[in-house]
């Protein structure tokens, strides 16, 4: 064992000082800094589950009792009697059917096929072109719900302005809100929402860089080549978002079709947030009404999610 050797001449001992405090852990830092960025959106989150979940989580509980408007103390639970007695109701069913051919016809088909030509037109046409019909079709979007509704209750009646062109031009003309009333109201609905698409495919195209399209163009590819192997590949994101929030507000469309028909002729053109406002507000069901109204939750998560899968996947 060994000593340790002596200072020498002119080494002077100091004391050791105090110890450094310990610095705090890493994670502790990180905590800090996520409450210090989420803070500015506290507000937003109270008020999102304030007024967005909690209705939702009340009407979810709603859903499972047998609630009415009318001719009822008090309400118990009933588990899943509602959705049962849903998926057991020929009515109900039809609704269904009906939702998918409006959501079809209008949103899928209609909205983004037409918004898609109408922008791909545009920008090959002149400027006053352009503002005239950019701003014919806006005014439709712009138009209250209701307002749009009667207009298309003026155009398809059996004394209105589509049979009176049928006339004059000699064709054979009908009672269309009566025929065909589901078709009717999915082109209302066409015809009131083909801004957006057209909107959101504008954008979308304006992105696309022309050295591209030229280049296509100098190789002999022809306008249907460059739409299909150009153009629709580079907005494939646009066309993704696009169907997703002109699906989602199509199947929510109440008022549209309410003025037109009510439903009817029958339940012919009773999609199913008329279906579900019969149920809740004219036979006082609450409960099976709301049932309904969850399901029909269920169907626009369930879109969103294939929307949100498509729009993951890169170029």
């Amino acid at each position: 064992m060994t000593s340790a050797p002596p200072a020498g001449p002119g080494v002077v001992k100091t004391a050791p000082g105090p110890a450094a405090p310990p610095h705090p852990p890493a994670d502790r830092h990180d905590v800090r800094r996520a409450l210090t960025r989420a803070l500015p959106l506290s507000p937003a989150v109270v008020l999102l589950l304030l007024f967005l979940a909690g209705p939702i989580a009340y009407c979810a509980y709603i859903a499972f009792t047998d609630l009415q408007l009318t001719g009822q103390a008090e309400s118990s639970f009933i588990g899943f009697d509602n959705f049962r007695a849903a998926f057991k109701d020929d009515a109900f069913l039809n609704a269904v059917w009906l939702t998918l051919v409006f959501t079809v016809l209008s949103s899928l088909i209609g909205q983004n096929t037409l918004g898609l030509s109408l922008a791909v037109l545009m920008q090959r046409a002149s400027k006053p072109v352009r503002t005239v019909t950019g701003g014919i079709v806006i005014a439709a979007w712009v138009l209250p719900e209701v307002v749009a509704g009667f207009l298309l209750y003026a155009f398809f009646r059996r004394e209105g302005t589509l049979n009176a062109v049928l006339d004059w031009l000699h064709l054979p003309s009908q009672n269309w809100l009566f025929t065909l009333p589901i078709l009717a109201v999915s082109f209302a609905n066409v015809w009131r929402g083909t801004a957006f698409s057209m909107l959101v495919y504008s954008a979308a195209l304006n992105e696309i860089p022309k050295e591209i399209t030229e280049a296509a163009e100098v190789d002999g590819a022809g306008g249907w080549r460059r739409m299909w192997h150009i153009t629709l590949p580079m907005i494939r994101r646009s066309i993704g978002t696009n169907l997703m929030l002109n699906t989602l507000q199509t199947l929510s469309v109440f008022g549209l079709i309410w003025v037109m028909t009510r439903g009817g002729p029958g339940n012919r053109s009773q999609t199913l947030p008329l279906f579900m406002y019969e149920q809740a507000f004219q036979k006082s069901m609450i409960g099976y009404g709301t049932a309904v109204a969850l399901l029909l939750l269920v169907v626009g998560s369930l879109f969103s999610l294939v929307y949100m899968r498509l729009l993951r996947t890169e170029v």
